[in-house]
């Protein structure tokens, strides 16, 4: 018999490692997946060109069931794993079905951060986190008018930009003053925000929530300085958090998140995790190249071909909004030592500040005019010396190839 594999999570994360382990040995395991949600494995990166009405369902999945049947691979969807009895080597469903495993890969994910203010928990309140909460914010969009997000981070912005193309009142609540201040320096969050209200979103700048308004439904929205608006859906965007109780549960090694090795096994040597889920050298993880990155080296060692190891790397963050062009990568913010080139075209709306050290590129941010970004990614990448190309650097790769 086969050895069995049990992968916990029907993700993007888990089940690109099935993927990448099918590659190297298709027929080592027999495989189990069981997952939260009653579908196949979608792209939750697309939920908003989705939301935006930009795409379909059915474009953006990724492994359908027919996919699974084809690869021998048992489903079990709509049937989350709540016990991992590592003794025996078996998971139990919610459903009361035991499977037993010798290998078992956690990719549980991670939950969105409700803000646990009075009245989160009324009807009307949604994360932005899979399809059901989309399918439940286009619901509401045909029969409401005001919407309030709670979050100016990339999510919010993509979530706050399809609720207005879905024809709601949109404003955006932002507990800093700059949107998407974990990515972009001041003033590229500002032309940003600047664009966001040219297309009919409003906001509301360095507010803090203090209730959800409404008896059963929510109905609007206060503020700390006592300022209330009008909601008839609220979209918390505040953030996530690792999904790590089961493996807690289990006695697996936990701090932020599940703690995995350069391999990708956790302080189990039968058992494996990947994606948001993981800590690893003390970062945790919430774009997917990184996670496609985790996926290949997992993979590998499942298949035991394993010479692989995960390096961590930079990685670069986009705006999925139709008409902002937005691109940034690296430490924008600098410090000792560090240098920026920035370049300002107010008329054309364009903004670039590069982010120097010791001669090499550590950081970029780009709106407008983005199209040089995987350029200036792939010179912090390289560690590339830029000092035969720092006259022409800002005006991007054509113009420093020239030079050269």
């Amino acid at each position: 018999m086969k050895p069995a594999l049990v992968v916990i999570g029907n993700g993007m994360a888990g089940m690109r490692t099935v993927e990448e382990l099918y590659k190297l040995a298709p027929d080592m395991y027999d495989i189990t997946v069981f997952g939260a949600e009653p579908h196949g494995n979608y792209n939750r990166i697309l939920l908003s060109p989705v939301l935006a009405g930009e795409k379909s369902m059915d474009d953006i999945m990724l492994n359908t069931r027919e996919w699974y049947v084809q690869h021998g691979i048992t489903l079990h969807a709509g049937d989350p794993v709540e016990q991992i009895d590592r003794r025996q080597r078996i998971v139990r469903a919610k459903s009361g079905l035991e499977v037993r495993y010798d290998r078992l890969l956690i990719a549980t994910g991670s939950k969105p951060f409700i803000i646990p203010v009075p009245g989160h928990q009324l009807s009307g309140v949604l994360a932005f986190r899979d399809i059901q909460d989309v399918e439940q914010m286009l619901a509401m969009a045909r029969n409401h008018r005001h919407a309030v997000v709670i979050g100016g981070g990339l999510l919010g912005l993509e979530a706050a930009n399809g609720l207005q193309r879905q024809g709601m009142s949109v404003t955006v609540v932002h507990v800093t003053e700059a949107l998407m201040n974990q990515q972009l320096d001041k003033p590229a969050a500002l032309l940003l925000q600047k664009a966001l209200e040219a297309k009919g979103l409003n906001f509301m700048m360095g507010a803090q929530t203090e209730a959800i308004l409404g008896d059963d439904r929510v109905t609007g929205v206060r503020f700390k300085d006592g300022i209330e608006i009008p909601a008839d859906l609220v979209v918390m965007t505040a953030g996530v958090r690792p999904n790590i109780e089961l493996a807690k549960a289990a006695g697996l090694h936990c701090e932020r998140a599940i703690v995995v090795d350069d391999t990708l096994q956790t302080y189990d040597p039968r058992i494996y995790a990947v994606g948001e889920c993981v800590q690893h050298r003390s970062a945790t993880f919430g774009l997917v190249a990184p996670i496609w990155d985790q996926a290949r080296v997992c993979g590998a060692h499942l298949a035991g071909a394993g010479v692989r190891r995960y390096v961590q790397q930079t990685s670069p963050t986009r705006l999925k909004v139709t008409g902002v062009d937005l691109y940034s990568v690296g430490d924008f913010i600098g410090g000792e030592g560090s240098e920026d080139l920035v370049l300002r075209d107010v008329r054309r709306g364009v903004y670039k500040r590069l982010v120097i050290k010791n001669g090499r590129v550590t950081g970029a941010v780009l709106y407008g005019d983005v199209k040089d970004g995987p350029w200036y990614f792939g010179l912090i990448q390289n560690r590339t010396d830029i000092s035969p190309i720092r006259q022409t650097l800002l005006f991007g790769e054509a113009m420093s190839a020239r030079a050269a």
